[in-house]
């Protein structure tokens, strides 16, 4: 194969690798769902083999789960994994929000207050961006740290668990409150107390993960969906 050839099949798996991720992001896609690599692949106008590759590359990322004779199925994530989840998120934040410290001058802050500025807007608005605006929060501080390796963990939780927090914002949650909470993230930065900040940063993650739960328990409640199934399984 060509350098050229190379270089057009892992352009149309990154395309293929990216429309896929939207759509499980946005919840086009739900938890059990199965991908048809043919549907897909007709979608975005390329053959199946780069979108095979990229359910292998999701696959590595815990977003699908590629089985014998069933293809491939988005994961689904019970309430205690999503649990787990933000309690790796508490702690990994936390790190990231210490290192970042040292690089948040006058330039640094002022952008901060820039992102809850536009957190409020979308809130205002309806609150149709605001998840968006909150990861760019949250991905603003933990890029501050420095360590590639941890933002990419950091972005891949908060990957795992946005069509879930979609749906809660839509039927639940109030974005223009929950701008408040990362005021107090802000005011934290603010005192240069890394500790501190580190602190109200994991508090800050970790009361988001009841909230949701509940949200979650009482639509499979509602739906007659056995505790023990992933939370999203009429999500």
């Amino acid at each position: 194969m060509s350098l050229a050839s190379t270089s057009s099949a892992a352009t149309a798996q990154d395309e293929a690798y990216r429309a896929i991720l939207q759509d499980i992001r946005s919840a086009r896609y739900q938890p059990g769902d199965r991908l048809i690599p043919e549907k897909i692949a007709r979608e975005l106008a390329m053959s199946r083999m780069p979108v095979r590759e990229a359910f292998q590359r999701l696959a590595n990322e815990g977003l699908v789960l590629i089985r014998p004779n069933r293809g491939c199925v988005v994961s689904g994530l019970t309430i205690a994994e999503i649990y787990e989840l933000f309690e790796i998120r508490s702690v990994l934040e936390g790190l990231a929000v210490r290192l970042a410290m040292p690089r948040f001058d006058g330039a640094a802050l002022a952008e901060l207050d820039d992102h809850v500025v536009r957190m409020h807007r979308a809130g205002a608005a309806g609150g149709a961006d605001w998840l968006s605006k909150h990861q760019e929060f949250h991905a603003y501080i933990c890029g501050l740290s420095g360590r590639p390796k941890l933002i990419a963990q950091i972005a891949a939780l908060h990957i795992a668990v946005e069509p879930y927090m979609r749906v809660w914002l839509h039927h639940v949650a109030h974005p223009a409150q929950a701008t408040e909470r990362q005021d107090e993230v802000v005011e934290a930065i603010k005192t240069g107390d890394a500790e501190h900040a580190e602190a109200v940063m994991r508090d800050h993650i970790l009361r988001t993960a009841p909230r949701l739960a509940a949200f979650l328990r009482s639509r499979n409640q509602a739906a007659g969906v056995p505790s023990g199934l992933p939370a999203s399984t009429h999500i």
